[in-house]
């Protein structure tokens, strides 16, 4: 938003000033003071309000230790502004800023730039949760999309942005990159639609926090699917009993396994109806390009990865190592 005029008062006073600093010689000092340095020591944000005038800004950035003469700013915005209006906003003004400096900083208007990361596998809650808290981001937030619309990553906004509108930023860049990313798929794969991707994508998120473990767990589904197996995956439950509302918080039961629900897939065969949280562009990456393995069971392995195996046999021997690890873990505890 553009600021307001001068009043006569103050342009009487401008032209009189300069009046004064041409018949007193001072037209240097005016000159010097105008371009030289500020008394800024550090680089300073500041945020300037809607509506404020000249004289508020002038006396805005002399209490802030900008800048240390008032009448200085507003006549040289007046003179040497060109009538480039002076902007409201957030913005950084560099150490030792002039006057004219800071003129500069508001004629361009470049709001300082913040960022808000959402992790990859969040619920549409828990993203919500935190557009929420946000002290920076302004409005209410719109109805929540469906799960996995929202593509989590890092987002950067300025102070009083929209917190529908960055939703909505969230929404174009899932639906972008997942058409990216679904052009691009390995062919052998039995995905038959984007939104399948999304759904797996969701679970393979779910299952692992490991960058170069995203590829191999989704082989492990892929290979599932293929022979007609359940996917038998623990976040499915999860999701299930909370449909993504609250942390489960606690472990879960044989009575939860066998919850009938479409989104238990120990109990329904295939990919449930919908996604199951948010996944990111890797985990999207993973299932349209999973590893070539003949895995089809994985279990953790103490270590914060996994076990894999292809066979039953030596699936339950892995469980077997990762039951003898969780109990040494709670001896020890």
């Amino acid at each position: 938003m553009t600021l307001s005029g001068k009043t006569l008062a103050e342009i009487v006073g401008g032209v009189l000033f300069l009046i004064l600093l041409v018949g007193g010689g001072a037209t240097a000092w005016f000159w010097n003071s105008f371009n030289g340095n500020g008394p800024l020591r550090d680089e300073k944000v500041l945020v300037i309000p809607k509506g404020s005038g000249v004289g508020a800004i002038a006396d805005l950035l002399v209490k802030e230790g900008v800048i240390d003469n008032p009448l200085v700013f507003k006549i040289g915005v007046k003179f040497f502004s060109d009538d480039q209006p002076l902007h409201a906003g957030e913005f950084r003004f560099p150490t030792a800023a002039s006057p004219r400096g800071a003129m500069q900083v508001l004629i361009e208007g470049k709001s300082v730039l913040h960022r808000i990361t959402f992790a990859e596998g969040w619920t549409v809650r828990e993203i919500f949760d935190v557009l929420q808290q946000s002290p920076l981001l302004d409005g209410p937030l719109p109805p929540p999309p469906a799960e996995g619309t929202l593509l989590p990553e890092t987002y950067f906004f300025v102070r009083g942005d929209s917190r529908g509108a960055l939703v909505e930023r969230m929404k174009a860049n899932m639906v972008e990159t997942l058409a990216n990313l679904w052009a691009k798929r390995d062919t052998e794969i039995g995905l038959e639609t984007p939104e399948d991707a999304v759904i797996l994508a969701s679970i393979v998120e779910k299952e692992t926090g490991l960058k170069d473990e995203r590829a191999r767990v989704a082989a492990v589904f892929h290979n599932r699917l293929k022979k007609g197996m359940s996917l038998q995956s623990d976040p499915t439950v999860i999701y299930a009993v909370t449909l993504g509302k609250a942390p489960l918080g606690r472990d879960l039961t044989y009575a939860d396994l066998k919850l009938e629900s479409p989104y238990n897939t120990y109990v329904v065969a295939g990919l449930p109806p919908a996604p199951i949280a948010n996944p990111g562009e890797a985990a999207l990456k993973a299932v349209l390009h999973p590893a070539k393995t003949k895995d089809l069971y994985f279990v953790a392995d103490g270590t914060g990865g996994h076990a894999f195996a292809e066979t039953l046999d030596g699936h339950n021997k892995n469980v077997a190592k990762w039951r003898k690890i969780q109990k040494q873990n709670k001896q020890a505890n």
